[in-house]
């Protein structure tokens, strides 16, 4: 079944919405605002339907060619076909929509307390990190790549726009590598990552692979000059999303990778989280610490600190700073990273819901989730906690929506919403939100 459609908006998501002459919303693939374009219809339910353009009849003002040759192919870069100015109104539109649908705030209230979407500087060649998936091709070879939309399967490119220009050809010369390493063999490797940092110059190659035997000194002679690695590591875990980390081996060279934000260097080991782009992590950095108004003899907490992006920058602003972290490899970077940059942190290994109803009284907080946003019972220990004002980062908008809602309940007001564009190309962002106690 086919449509023919005008494009109204892009969503949270890959898809852009169009509707049906009947009304039914049709969430369309590979559409851009303001296009006619006809559609393949494959999902058609009760409230909603799904598509693909597969023709463009007028092409929308917002629509613009991709600078990814392989942009139709891999999911990497959904948003590729639309203006840099539509990526950041929509995605300051889609944090406005989730606070009025989810968060159940009046539309002129919810359009007041966002702020326009701060822009990333570069659009493109901004990432510090590429993660590849391995797989075979139709040979039997080794591929390297990246998932395509929508699906499991991976599609080999040569390149990644998206990456630093050091990393940019990554996919293809690691690929190469590889292949030359594992010969008949199999490596059982199962996810390749490697990080740069423009600012230290540092560049870290990670080979996931299943605990076993391993040529570690053939690998490191083979990649250390693929991309001029300065560390080159082996992380043995399990494949899937567990990731249950077994150990870490040092191949070649430092043995993690390094990256500055403002005033602070932050080493960061393979399996530990770290913002993918380093400039406008600062811009997180900057509007958490302004929003909340630390006092240099106040408790502040972080929890779900990763490594330190905000604590670092709180610890050297306020003489009691708390962090609580659950991942082993980032509370380990942590306690090193507060050590190197000279500045005392009471570092707390354990889960943050658990943890937060025994840190007693804080004057501030910082909290920064997974997706899945803030545990149940979360926004009831930070009103029992009693911090005068709360910043909460979110990757995950419906989920912070949500969130808000529970804020609100437990005592807290929603001061700002500031969404923050990480993620050029595609329709993740990131939003800093402030809360104030009433």
């Amino acid at each position: 079944m086919e449509a023919t459609l005008r494009i109204e908006a892009l969503t949270y998501g890959t898809a852009a919405i169009a509707h049906a002459a009947d009304g039914k919303a049709v969430f369309v693939e590979d559409a851009a605002p303001g296009d006619l374009v006809r559609v393949a219809i494959d999902e058609d339910k009760k409230k909603f339907a799904h598509g693909r353009a597969v023709e463009v009849l007028e092409p929308g003002e917002a629509r613009v060619a991709p600078r990814c040759p392989a942009a139709a192919q891999c999911g990497g870069c959904p948003w590729a076909h639309v203006s840099y100015e539509a990526q950041l109104e929509a995605k300051r539109a889609n944090t406005v929509a989730q606070l009025v649908r989810v968060a159940r705030f009046d539309r002129a209230a919810a359009e007041a307390l966002v702020a326009p979407c701060v822009p990333c500087k570069k659009p493109w060649g901004y990432r510090n990190k590429l993660e590849m998936g391995v797989g075979t091709d139709a040979a039997g070879r080794m591929i390297l790549g990246l998932h395509r939309n929508r699906s499991h399967e991976l599609a080999s490119v040569p390149a990644c726009p998206l990456a630093h220009k050091a990393i940019e050809k990554a996919p293809k010369a690691l690929q190469g590598a590889l292949r030359f390493l594992q010969g008949s063999s199999d490596l059982q490797l199962f996810r390749v990552g490697v990080r740069h940092s423009d600012r230290t110059r540092a560049t870290e190659i990670a080979l996931w692979t299943k605990p076993g035997a391993f040529p570690r000194a053939a690998a490191a002679k083979t990649l250390k000059s693929a991309l001029h690695a300065t560390s080159i590591v082996r992380v043995m875990a399990d494949p899937g999303k567990s990731r249950a980390i077994k150990g870490v081996e040092v191949l070649y060279g430092a043995g993690n990778w390094t990256e500055r934000l403002g005033d602070f260097t932050y080493k960061v080991s393979a399996p530990s989280f770290f913002q993918v782009n380093t400039a406008q992590a600062e811009k997180l950095i900057e509007l958490v610490r302004d929003g909340l108004h630390v006092p240099s003899h106040g408790r502040v907490a972080d929890l779900y600190c990763g490594v330190g992006t905000f604590t670092l920058p709180l610890a050297d602003i306020c003489d009691d700073v708390v962090a609580v972290e659950s991942a082993a490899s980032s509370v380990r970077d942590l306690r090193r990273n507060a050590d190197d940059n000279g500045v005392w942190v009471d570092v707390m290994g354990g889960d943050s819901a658990r943890e937060l109803p025994q840190l007693g009284a804080l004057d501030a907080l910082v909290v920064d989730p997974p997706r899945a946003g803030l545990a149940d019972g979360v926004p009831e220990s930070i009103a029992a906690a009693g911090p005068g004002r709360v910043a909460y980062v979110s990757c995950d908008p419906a989920t912070w929506a949500r969130d808000v809602a529970r804020m609100e309940t437990a005592g807290y007001a929603l001061e700002r919403a500031t969404p923050v564009d990480l993620f050029p190309q595609t329709f993740h962002n990131e939003v800093v939100s402030i809360f104030r106690r009433l």
